[in-house]
């Protein structure tokens, strides 16, 4: 019964993430993201913007893209255009991931009220994992505006 409540439960984050995401990238950037099967990573330079969950939930939100795509929302974000991996690019990409993780945080009562989220943490690199214990919970999901590509990750190490 638990693992069908929980399968019922990804579903529905599943969906807000989806929603989250289209209303983030559409108003703040008037962008249309699709949501894909894969994001493929051809070995460039990877940014992960994370935010910490603590409260009804414990656990991560995790944006994560190449350096092209990373520089093209914040483009779209601020309006500049950006030739490289920069201080301003990494703040958007952890503002963007904070209020993607909002929006969906936003969806759910308990969470809304009930939910802190961190300041983002940026990390960069071409090699590199970001690792959680065993999750409760992890749902990944992708997605396609242009010829961009990103990822947007919710682990869930525990619930209250």
């Amino acid at each position: 019964m638990a693992a069908a409540r929980q399968m019922d439960m990804a579903d529905v984050y599943v969906r807000s993430i989806d929603e989250a995401v289209e209303e983030v990238f559409s108003l703040m950037m008037g962008i249309h993201c699709a949501s894909v099967d894969d994001c493929p990573d051809d070995g460039a330079e990877i940014i992960s913007s994370v935010i910490g969950l603590a409260g009804a939930m414990s656990g991560t939100c995790v944006l994560r893209c190449e350096e092209r795509t990373a520089r093209r929302i914040a483009g779209a974000l601020t309006g500049a255009e950006f030739k490289s991996l920069d201080n301003l690019v990494k703040d958007a990409m952890g503002e963007v991931c904070n209020m993607v993780t909002g929006a969906w945080k936003g969806r759910h009562p308990v969470f809304a009220s009930k939910c802190m989220l961190s300041t983002p943490t940026v990390v960069t690199g071409s090699s590199y994992q970001l690792h959680t214990q065993r999750p409760e919970l992890r749902i990944e999901r992708y997605y396609r505006f242009e010829a961009c590509s990103f990822s947007f990750s919710l682990v869930c190490e525990s619930m209250q």
